[in-house]
């Protein structure tokens, strides 16, 4: 990756992840999407926190009770076992995730 934003040739309705560093207790991805949701039945419930931003586009991050709207800058902390699924994504979203046990 030559670029952080780069995300030519990403298909739409695509996502991509890019492990940018990882230890035994975090991890850290680059995350791409073009107009990406989760499939319609598809939740995450992860073992491990995620702290994700968007930095550049948007996103929509459906939980079982609300939307959260993420724009360039806005970061969430989704805790362990926190179903939720990807709503949505601008053409051009570019994401920064964190990983472990905040």
């Amino acid at each position: 990756m030559d670029n952080f934003f780069d995300i030519q040739n990403m298909p739409p309705g695509k996502e991509k992840t890019e492990i940018l560093a990882e230890s035994k207790s975090l991890r850290v991805e680059r995350i791409v999407s073009n107009c990406a949701a989760s499939p319609k039945d598809f939740w995450y419930d992860q073992s491990e926190d995620e702290k994700v931003w968007v930095l550049r586009g948007e996103a929509q991050i459906e939980f079982e009770n609300r939307i959260e709207t993420l724009r360039i800058g806005c970061g969430i902390l989704i805790k362990k076992h926190v179903r939720h699924r990807v709503k949505s994504t601008s053409a051009d979203c570019v994401w920064l995730a964190i990983f472990g046990n905040f």
